[in-house]
């Protein structure tokens, strides 16, 4: 038979591209012979803007890239400024980083099961897992204010103590956390439909999701045991006992089961990090006007979506020369072409669900 080659647009004004993403695809009628993901729509130049800014006021900012994760976004760039700036976070500060960087993902993990779910037509997943994820939201608020755009992490420290009443309430959150998922997962985990659309789907082999420079969830479930928190602690991690869930086949299926159990993983880290809080101070004694003497790092943590890395360089005055980052969402990305080669068009909103990418920080 012969092949006849279409090319089609899906995006940049499309519910499932998750942001103003248009993919440039070749079909051949339901086969995908590949993907062009088209990127630069949202013309934000970030990073540009960091530059005119100080060193403090870029940290709201960071709030703004992958608005799903705002606190792991604070937590990349404060933990480069301080490696560059030379200050000593006190414990106490380093606990409640982890408290809300954990919280963080598993709010983030919540609403990609969510979202994930109602891509391929399971609407009722999307309301259990936001239901869970608005509890989470609610800690957020009573501690900074925000729900969204959190601006929970400051240079030297925390925005706030934690107090005993908010470390009861997370604790109560966790314990409903687990019972919302069980959930979820009676709705997908042997579900036909969801297992006919996700199992086999889209899969990356360990080799080739090392070659595309896949992190977080997508290589993990490609069985890649690599995450910095375990590799490359910073911020206590190393202080904290949790298992790093692995895939097997590395397809639709396999990144939904490792999310979920993450989110298992990172409720069990907030349980040890409160029952061990510290005592002492919240923050360093950092200066009001902040100026750090020349130099260049670069510093990345486990983001909810992969490793995220900012490189900060200074010139000796209050704002930063450069500052530039490395976004999970955007590595992760190029994988796409690879993912949808073979499968069928109705397969491609479900394997871009799967990498769980923000156009807030692939456009940056």
């Amino acid at each position: 038979m012969e092949l006849r080659e279409y090319d089609l647009n899906m995006g940049p004004q499309h519910p499932s591209t998750h942001g103003v993403l248009r993919l440039k695809l070749a079909v051949d009628n339901e086969v995908v012979l590949g993907v062009e993901p088209v990127l630069g729509y949202l013309h934000r130049g970030m990073e540009k803007l960091w530059e005119s800014l100080t060193y403090t006021q870029v940290v709201p900012l960071t709030d703004r890239l992958d608005y799903i994760a705002s606190l792991s976004n604070n937590l990349g760039y404060c933990l480069a400024v301080e490696k560059l700036a030379g200050i000593e976070v006190p414990r106490r500060a380093r606990y409640i980083r982890v408290v809300l960087a954990e919280l963080q993902r598993l709010a983030s993990h919540l609403a990609w099961a969510g979202f994930m779910a109602n891509d391929i037509g399971a609407m009722s997943v999307l309301l259990y897992a936001f239901q869970a994820r608005e509890d989470v939201l609610d800690i957020f608020e009573e501690y900074c204010g925000a729900r969204l755009t959190i601006h929970g992490i400051r240079i030297g420290g925390a925005v706030r103590d934690l107090d005993a009443p908010l470390v009861s309430r997370i604790r109560a959150v966790l314990e409903k956390v687990p019972r919302r998922l069980e959930d979820v997962r009676a709705l997908l985990d042997e579900n036909r439909i969801w297992k006919e659309r996700t199992v086999g789907v889209g899969r990356i082999s360990a080799t080739d999701a090392i070659d595309y420079g896949l992190t977080g969830p997508s290589l993990r479930a490609s069985g890649v045991a690599w995450d910095m928190r375990k590799d490359l602690p910073y911020s206590s991690y190393d202080d904290f006992d949790f298992d790093v869930p692995l895939g097997a086949n590395g397809d639709v299926y396999d990144r939904y089961l490792v999310r979920l159990e993450e989110i298992c993983q990172s409720i069990r880290v907030v349980r040890q990090a409160l029952d061990g809080l510290p005592e002492g101070e919240f923050t360093a004694k950092v200066p009001r006007v902040l100026k750090i003497a020349p130099g260049e790092v670069f510093h990345t943590i486990e983001a909810p979506k992969g490793v995220l890395g900012f490189t900060v360089r200074s010139n000796g005055s209050d704002r930063p020369e450069r500052v530039k980052m490395k976004s999970p969402s955007f590595i992760n990305l190029q994988a796409l072409d690879h993912m949808c080669r073979g499968n069928l068009f109705s397969d491609v909103v479900g394997i871009l669900g799967s990498l769980d990418i923000v156009l807030g920080e692939i456009d940056k």
